[in-house]
């Protein structure tokens, strides 16, 4: 099981970073040990002191692929769940400013909690109409719709697979929408897509 992830795929999120709109999806990758299941708490690592929510959409990818054509790529994921794609700002700031990779600041364990409820696709009316939102302590922090992204599901799915071979059970967190900031000890953070709420996580 791979954890795939498309950065900058919001254009507010990019815009609230001050960073440049790609060209092509940004691909990284963040190690199994990452996965944070079954409403276990996320632990704040004593590494960083800027660790930042950032709530995505989640494709589990159902059957294996390999430069999959963008018109057959709706056949190679089954359900949508929710994650949060934790981030260490800090040390994600301090490698971009020497020039080398943030693996560090994305792929720290426990660094992606993910429901433990996905939608079916059949569920879904319209993929490109998909509302979701992150509240912490009750307050929504992050909102986002799938119609907003920059690169759609089937884009993201065609452009991965011509690099890397998708398998089943592969997960795809698809991006983040604008408002992500920094969680606190004793936050509690909730994922809703539409009004069903699918994550629960408290940070400790």
């Amino acid at each position: 099981m791979k954890i795939l992830c498309i950065g900058r795929n919001y254009a507010e999120h990019i815009a609230e970073l001050k960073n440049e709109v790609p060209d092509e999806p940004v691909i990284f990758t963040k190690p199994d040990t990452a996965l944070l299941q079954r409403g276990m708490p996320f632990f704040y690592p004593d590494f960083s002191k800027d660790i930042h929510h950032e709530i995505e959409l989640v494709l589990r990818v159902s059957k294996n692929g390999k430069n999959i054509e963008e018109k057959f790529a709706h056949t190679y994921f089954d359900a949508i769940g929710l994650g949060i794609d934790f981030t260490a700002r800090d040390l994600q700031s301090k490698a971009k400013s020497k020039g080398l990779p943030w693996d560090l600041a994305k792929g720290f364990d426990g660094s992606a909690p993910l429901s433990n409820t996905f939608k079916p696709v059949s569920e879904f009316t319209d993929l490109q109409n998909i509302n979701f939102r992150l509240e912490v302590n009750g307050e929504v922090r992050q909102r986002g719709n799938s119609g907003m992204m920059l690169h759609n599901f089937a884009a993201q799915i065609s452009y991965i697979s011509r690099f890397i071979t998708l398998k089943m059970g592969d997960l795809i967190f698809t991006g983040t929408p604008s408002g992500v900031g920094p969680v606190q000890i004793g936050d509690q953070l909730t994922g809703y897509i539409e009004d069903e709420k699918l994550l629960d996580v408290a940070v400790k």
